[in-house]
């Protein structure tokens, strides 16, 4: 019997013979933490609907950031709940508001972590929405202003990366000449190029008290059952001067991450989104599945298909017990 055939096993004996042929790598440097910071002073508030996740006072978000810095992230990405909030979403680009807040103390204690900011209205206005209103309609274009605007005030504050997630048609163009005149040419824009208005985003919405008081976001969020518009969305937010692109969320698309990629080129980041985390720390917590195995098997699936960073929740975990902590 002829035996010398394709034998998959024999790189499978060992963890160091699996280590050598490994195709797909997973490290703290291609993970990015999201924080969520509000407005007070000593606060570390737990996210019910997702273990492990704190809401923290800019002088608490601090402890994060040098975790995420001393444990070799990526970088983090900040997210803001003011305590006031109005039609308009004004606190977005305000100099005293919580997001500059949060990024001045970040940088100020860890200057050397990427920081980067989500820039929107959704936790700002007292409506939900990512944009303005005409009685129940969202206004595109008069959003546009106050997006960019809020881009400018977080590079003055210090972030590294603007990252836009609202979905307003042309929002990349308008915030990219408005850097570029502040004279922010350098500071890129990360796009959330394909958001789905997905089911997996409820838990977020908690912890960032953006739940829409009306209505939904499918208006201006993509359709969960299109691809090809993802790939026209992509491509018009690279034409208008997007740095890196953004897919979100991550697990339930992970073949519009891999044909972003494919037919893109660009630097790629998913977003392990709320749901898709907290689902997995759930089960976890009934004894269902093992939290890190599957954690960071579902990790391993988005870089896989093509993600160069991927923002997720269980990034300081993960971290951790890479260096063995």
């Amino acid at each position: 019997m002829d035996l010398h055939f394709f034998r998959g096993r024999r790189l499978r004996r060992t963890p160091e013979l699996r280590a050598l042929v490994r195709e797909t790598h997973l490290h703290p440097g291609s993970l990015i933490l999201p924080l969520f910071v509000e407005e007070g002073e000593g606060l570390r508030k737990p996210v019910d609907s997702m273990p492990g996740v704190v809401r923290t006072s800019p002088d608490e978000v601090i402890r994060e950031g040098r975790a995420a810095a001393e444990l070799g992230l990526g970088g983090v990405i900040v997210f803001g709940i003011p305590a006031r909030k109005d039609p308009e979403g004004t606190g977005a680009w305000a100099d005293d508001g919580i997001v500059q807040e949060g990024v001045r103390a970040l940088k100020a204690e860890c200057p050397d972590l990427l920081v980067m900011t989500d820039v929107c209205l959704c936790e700002y206005t007292s409506h939900g929405h990512c944009g303005l209103l005409d009685g129940e309609a969202i206004l595109n274009d008069p959003t546009l202003d106050l997006l960019a605007r809020t881009a400018v005030s977080h590079a003055r504050a210090g972030a590294d990366i603007v990252a836009p997630s609202d979905m307003m048609d042309g929002r990349v163009l308008a915030i990219r000449e408005a850097l570029d005149g502040a004279g922010f040419r350098e500071t890129p824009i990360l796009s959330y190029a394909a958001k789905y208005a997905s089911a997996f985003y409820g838990p977020f919405r908690d912890a960032a008290d953006s739940t829409p008081s009306f209505g939904d976001r499918r208006g201006y969020q993509m359709d969960p059952a299109n691809a090809a518009e993802a790939i026209r969305e992509v491509w018009a937010d690279l034409e208008q001067g997007a740095d890196l692109l953004m897919v979100k969320p991550a697990l339930a698309y992970l073949d519009i991450i891999h044909r972003v990629k494919v037919e893109t080129g660009v630097p790629l980041a998913a977003y392990h989104v709320s749901g898709e985390y907290a689902q997995i720390m759930a089960a976890a917590r009934l004894g269902w599945l093992d939290e890190a195995a599957a954690m960071t098997e579902a990790l391993l699936s988005i870089r896989r298909a093509g993600a160069d960073l991927v923002v997720s929740y269980w990034a300081l975990e993960f971290a951790r017990r890479y260096h063995g902590g």
